[in-house]
């Protein structure tokens, strides 16, 4: 298990962590995978043979997180071509294992299209699985990159919003290095902050009910060294009424054409919050996560889960929402409402941050011109 002690020194950066891998063993390839579900109490991996149990990690929240999403759902393409499986059909599965976080669509297709072509053009079904595990490397490789730039944009939209200080920010969910290719989206804002001496506080709400931000964002923030605080989620409210939120930084699973984001529900309320306050709200996501074919908030299909994982509380190293099941917390047959992602309209958005630079005020218009500096974008 890693150190987590949350004193460490200056300058200390730990060992990247190894979030997802592409192995070949001498029983062919895998995919292997960080067990999220099993943070913070365990370092544990899974490793995925095929499709089927890829797609389980996805629906069970062992790999999440819209970036890194792309990057298994591609890798996945490449998993089912390298050891002979219909690469279309295996496309298919993981496009469907989650309808909300755009990236996982957009990695699968692309990986999906390259393996295609190699094969259009008569290549024997190695060379395009080659082809295949290429292009998902490709996306590996960019998302790690557009985390960089996402941070030094991020971390100067803060200079000039808030100009020779120090922050205090507020973060939903996690959006670190456990998310994304690199060092996360949102997060790597912070992290970037917190090197130039200049973080004073991170705020981390819980993010129930599967406490993403209690387990693997307070695991990050104390891995990296940062000075962070937990709370729950309906704390927030009183922190920006004591002056306590500088900004709010979170990521977004996806965004449409107008602007609007989705996130990890609680998102919307923290929106409300900010704007009341006079607070910065700032979504930090990749120009991969903008879905150009959706036009509004509307038109965002959000993912319903499970009522057990509102009902009951599992263990961090059982399965969220699984069969292994965990203690009550309301009667038996309870009903339960349980979104898993709310939508924030324009509105109430400071700015978006992306790797091709930010845009505030956000608006259709000028999502369209930031998207259109990238090639990353279009996936229908």
């Amino acid at each position: 298990m890693a150190d987590l002690d949350a004193q460490t020194p200056a300058g200390y950066e730990p060992p990247a962590l190894s979030v997802l891998r592409w192995d070949e063993p001498p029983e062919g390839p895998v995919l292997v995978l960080l067990d999220q579900t099993r943070l913070p109490a365990e370092e544990v991996e899974l490793v995925c043979t095929d499709v089927p149990a890829l797609v389980g990690a996805i629906q069970t929240l062992a790999v999440r997180g819209a970036p890194l999403l792309g990057i298994a759902g591609g890798y996945g393409v490449a998993l089912a071509a390298a050891r002979g499986y219909d690469a279309a059909e295996a496309a298919g599965l993981l496009e469907r294992a989650r309808p909300t976080a755009v990236n996982l669509a957009y990695g699968v297709r692309r990986v999906a299209a390259a393996y295609a072509e190699a094969a259009g053009k008569g290549a024997g079904e190695q060379a395009a699985a080659a082809a295949a595990l290429t292009e998902a490397r490709a996306l590996h490789r960019e998302d790690a990159q557009a985390s960089g730039r996402m941070a030094e944009y991020g971390e100067a939209l803060l200079e000039e919003l808030m100009p020779g200080r120090g922050y205090q920010l507020l973060t939903h969910c996690n959006t670190g290095a456990l998310v994304s290719g690199g060092e996360g989206t949102a997060f790597a804002v912070a992290l970037r902050v917190h090197r130039q001496g200049r973080l004073r506080r991170l705020w981390v709400d819980e993010t129930r009910p599967l406490l993403q931000g209690a387990r693997l964002t307070a695991y990050e923030a104390a891995r990296n060294g940062l000075a962070y605080s937990l709370l729950t989620d309906n704390a927030a409210g009183s922190l920006f009424a004591a002056g306590e939120v500088d900004a709010v930084l979170i990521g977004a699973d996806r965004i449409a054409a107008d602007g609007s984001v989705a996130n990890k529900v609680g998102s919307y309320p923290l929106a409300v919050l900010a704007k009341y306050h006079h607070v910065p709200f700032i979504v930090v996501a990749p120009t991969t996560t903008v879905d150009l074919e959706t036009p509004d908030g509307a038109s965002i299909i959000v993912e319903q889960r499970s009522g057990r994982e509102v009902t009951e509380i599992t263990p961090s190293r059982s399965v969220p929402g699984g069969d292994r099941g965990g203690r009550a917390l309301a009667p038996l047959g309870a009903p339960a409402y349980n979104p898993a992602f709310d939508v924030t309209p324009p509105e109430l958005i400071t700015a978006i941050v992306t790797e091709e630079g930010a845009i505030s005020p956000v608006t259709g218009v000028g999502l369209a011109e930031l998207c259109a500096r990238s090639s990353q974008v279009t996936i229908g």
